[in-house]
């Protein structure tokens, strides 16, 4: 699914286009979350959805679809892994969210936010850890937010070159959300004092 295709199902379906998306992003849809985000922020910019409740709406299916997550590796235990292992090339994936549970603990929440399919597996692994809802709720539920507002707001301004960004996101993880993040700032602060009369 690209995304002209997926503008086309957002205009058809709205809000619920954003919601089940995500939501079903744990399944494996064909086109990576942060390309749903960003395109949910790009669709404002046309006047098709209101910001403020699509963004809410896009949170809510980035959290649910994850905690779905959470819940299976929760209640199933490891048999949800054997399911898991047998996808294929899900290995190295889930090498390094081991790699990340192992050195940070609860933090791998957070950071898997920055790797595709990682951000997935994280979840099940810390369900099937036993940790807590609260624990997980907290780690992942917050810098969710912030996840989410990033890539919205990103869709939002350069909503042309979703399948650019979407792409090197996808290639290079952290690396690219380094620099994206950067680069965010930059355009923030150029915006926000562009104008302003020297003191």
């Amino acid at each position: 699914m690209d995304v002209d295709t997926l503008v086309t199902f957002i205009e058809q379906y709205g809000y619920a286009a954003l919601f089940f998306c995500l939501w079903l992003g744990i399944v494996g849809m064909p086109i990576p979350d942060e390309v749903v985000v960003m395109t949910g922020g790009f669709v404002t910019s046309l006047h098709l959805l209101d910001p403020v409740l699509a963004f809410l709406i896009t949170y809510m299916g980035v959290i649910s679809g994850l905690s779905i997550g959470y819940g299976l590796g929760r209640v199933m235990g490891p048999p949800v892994l054997n399911k898991l292992k047998k996808k294929k090339n899900v290995d190295k994936y889930l090498t390094k969210s081991y790699d990340l549970i192992n050195k940070y603990g609860s933090y791998s929440l957070c950071l898997s936010y920055a790797f595709p399919i990682v951000r997935h597996l994280v979840p099940y692994l810390v369900g099937i850890g036993r940790m807590s809802f609260a624990r997980y709720a907290l780690f992942s539920y917050t810098v969710g937010f912030v996840w989410t507002l990033f890539f919205f707001l990103i869709g939002r301004i350069f909503g042309r070159y979703i399948d650019r960004i979407g792409v090197a996101v996808h290639d290079y993880g952290l690396l690219a959300l380094s620099i994206l993040l950067i680069a965010g700032l930059i355009l923030w602060l150029a915006i926000r004092f562009r104008g302003k009369p020297a003191s």
